[in-house]
């Protein structure tokens, strides 16, 4: 059976890559180092990371943890109304 792509028994030809040209990877860096320079390379990695990372200005971080705070206070009133509902209902149901 065949479909717009090829065969379903015979793979393309772009597909197919002869074992001499596929990359192995004998480890690299990676695998001469010892515990302490893979220790080292795991630090300098994170150090690059937080460098990517775009931090909030102050006001930005003033607006969103007062966004925080007002979210979580109308949830706790939210829940405490709730709770008190049923705790009249309870207490009408049961005496």
């Amino acid at each position: 059976m065949t479909d717009a792509v090829g065969s379903i028994d015979m793979p393309d030809a772009e597909d197919e890559v002869p074992e001499s040209k596929k990359k192995t990877r004998k480890g690299g860096k990676r695998g001469k180092k010892g515990p302490l320079g893979r220790l080292a390379l795991f630090y300098r990695q994170i150090i690059a990371e937080l460098r990517k990372v775009v931090w909030p200005t102050r006001n930005q971080l003033t607006t969103y943890t007062s966004v925080v705070i007002v979210f979580v206070v109308v949830m706790i009133g939210l829940v405490t109304v709730i709770d008190l509902g049923f705790a009249r209902v309870i207490k009408y149901v049961f005496g």
